[in-house]
């Protein structure tokens, strides 16, 4: 039989900065991976100055959409829009847009993610822990709403009218972009006689990773495919940024994985080498 994979992510490039190698892996191993963005980030920066102009902004959603399915092909998998308005990141202090993502009741933001899983049916769902990964509302709320849906799409008494119920049997975390993978590729680039760019991301993030990690995806042949998909965000995604000045070769060597977290069900003693270590058909 066909496994099925299921990524759920905020916005259109998430899926290319975070797992994406192990997304390419399973891809190509036959796994039925489908990628599921919250929202088209509407309300989103360009990011790359050399793109950054008056009629990109103004058409930023429309072309957030055509970079999403570039880099899906690239990726080799299929990807769903589940219709949801991007929260934007509002200042301290400032309210969240009305009708948005992050301020919709929980019920009504989950329910496109419960009818995607009784469609879809996967055996696997990854998402972010509940920091986000980064203190993005719409992180967080993707977090909230995975949740939300891996529990209540086996429930036939909870979202009615959204189809067959379907209980996927494993629910992780995204672990990687972690201190540990910032710190070893600056230690294993320093070492190898080379300049490091990852010295400013370093002191940036928290001394500590939230999750600890149980799954380790070997991936470190599908790191160029990563790195194409990613790049195909045009407007997201800055190539003079730190994350592409490393060595790939070095990286292959250093850190050939991809790290996550199991959260459901609890993780036992070893540490895991395959997303569907113990699921059934």
């Amino acid at each position: 039989m066909t496994f099925r994979l299921l990524s759920v992510h905020a916005h259109p490039d998430d899926e290319s900065s975070k797992g994406a190698a192990t997304l390419a892996r399973y891809a190509a191993e036959g796994v039925d991976v489908l990628v599921a963005t919250c929202t088209g980030g509407e309300r989103g920066d360009i990011l790359n100055p050399a793109v950054d102009t008056t009629e990109a902004r103004a058409d930023l959603p429309a072309i957030r959409r055509r970079e999403m399915a570039a880099a899906a092909e690239i990726l080799g998998v299929r990807q769903r829009f589940l219709g949801l308005v991007d929260s934007g990141l509002p200042g301290e202090g400032e309210p969240l847009p009305e009708g948005c993502f992050a301020a919709l009741p929980l019920s009504e933001a989950a329910a496109p993610l419960v009818a995607l899983i009784r469609e879809f049916r996967p055996h696997v769902v990854i998402t972010y822990d509940e920091t986000g990964g980064y203190p993005h509302p719409d992180h967080i709320r993707t977090h909230e709403v995975t949740l939300e849906a891996f529990t209540a799409a086996a429930d036939p008494a909870r979202y009615p009218g959204t189809g067959e119920p379907w209980r996927p049997q494993k629910l992780y975390y995204q672990a990687t972009l972690s201190r540990a993978w910032f710190q070893t590729l600056h230690d294993a680039t320093l070492a190898a006689g080379l300049e490091s760019a990852m010295a400013d991301v370093l002191s940036e993030l928290p001394l500590e990773d939230p999750s600890t990690v149980t799954t380790r995806i070997r991936c470190e042949s599908h790191f160029a495919t990563r790195d194409r998909a990613l790049l195909a965000h045009k407007t997201q995604v800055d190539p003079a940024h730190p994350f592409f000045a490393h060595s790939r070769e070095i990286e292959r060597k250093a850190w050939p994985h991809e790290d996550y977290h199991l959260a459901n069900p609890t993780p036992g003693p070893n540490l895991e080498e395959d997303l569907f270590t113990g699921v059934t058909p």
